[in-house]
């Protein structure tokens, strides 16, 4: 029987192989650096900041979190700095902000997320908050 190209017999065949390739499980793997990983960690870490203590993101000023991450045979190993408001619940929100981070990362890069630390740099008064630029 002779099938015509576009036939339904013909679309259900699967495709050939690639010649000379080897088997996609063999051909290697992605590989995602730490300072990619970092920078994803401190966009999530902004976002977490506000939505956990209130702060407002800001992209690069001198208050916006910063992020370094070590990335090792699938896992990744995140290190965080930021500021927070006064007065705050510090150990329940650093805690919040810390799983919140973990979670967004494990879902944007696939690693599994070992260690999160987070060194709170300074806390910020409402006062400081409105020492900004003079208008």
């Amino acid at each position: 029987m002779n099938t015509r190209p576009g036939s339904p017999d013909e679309r259900a065949s699967p495709p050939a192989p690639a010649a000379g390739l080897p088997p996609p499980a063999e051909r290697g793997a992605t590989v995602i650096p730490d300072r990619v990983v970092a920078r994803i960690a401190a966009q999530a870490t902004r976002t977490a900041q506000s939505r956990r203590a209130a702060i407002p993101s800001d992209r690069g000023g001198p208050t916006a979190p910063h992020a370094s991450a070590a990335v090792r045979t699938g896992s990744v190993r995140l290190h965080l700095a930021l500021d927070l408001p006064y007065p705050i619940d510090i150990p329940r929100v650093c805690e919040r902000i810390q799983r919140d981070v973990a979670e967004r990362v494990a879902q944007l890069t696939g690693l599994r997320v070992g260690e999160v630390t987070l060194t709170v740099r300074r806390l910020a008064t409402t006062a400081d908050a409105n020492r900004g630029r003079v208008r």
